[in-house]
């Protein structure tokens, strides 16, 4: 068969996605269906704090506003959709990890700053992805802000957690 005689549909299956089987369910009275076992996201936004972060005289002595932007992928369960809060991700105490760690650290550099922040976002039970974003807003004079976006994968042997201490 010739390459243009391919349908997108006939495409070989070693190129499909892969993804987890779904379980679909839906809540009584509701007709909301909703695929266990895909990933759910929650986002942390414009997270403001307040922290020493720079290497210049006056930034070791002078706290700076920062801006902390925090998503984190974990799968769904069935007890999740049945609203039993153990079995959801409890977004509340990973940011309060976060709040008290930037506001009472001292870092040289935004890198070990997002770093840290994404090793304590990812360290929270059923965590398969995570990304963090912290900004230092007025670090150039004539741009908003400069910011630094890190990752962690689960499975990805580069991007652990561990290798961010």
């Amino acid at each position: 068969m010739n390459h243009s005689e391919i349908h997108p549909t006939d495409t070989p299956a070693r190129h499909q996605p892969v993804f987890p089987p779904a379980v679909h369910t839906q809540r009584p009275g509701r007709g909301v269906a909703v695929a266990l076992g895909r990933e759910a996201i929650i986002n942390v936004r414009n997270l403001r704090l307040r922290t020493f972060v720079g290497f210049n005289p006056e930034e070791r002595h002078k706290k700076q506003d920062v801006i902390v932007n925090i998503e984190v992928g974990y799968l769904l369960s069935s007890g999740v959709v049945e609203d039993r809060v153990e079995d959801a991700l409890d977004y509340e105490p990973m940011t309060k990890k976060v709040i008290e760690h930037v506001e009472n650290g001292r870092f040289l550099l935004l890198e070990r700053l997002a770093a840290e922040v994404l090793q304590i976002c990812s360290g929270s039970r059923n965590v398969n992805r995570a990304r963090v974003s912290v900004e230092k807003p007025h670090a150039l004079r004539f741009a908003d802000s400069v910011s630094m976006t890190l990752e962690y994968h689960a499975g990805d042997a580069h991007h652990g957690p561990e290798e961010l201490r």
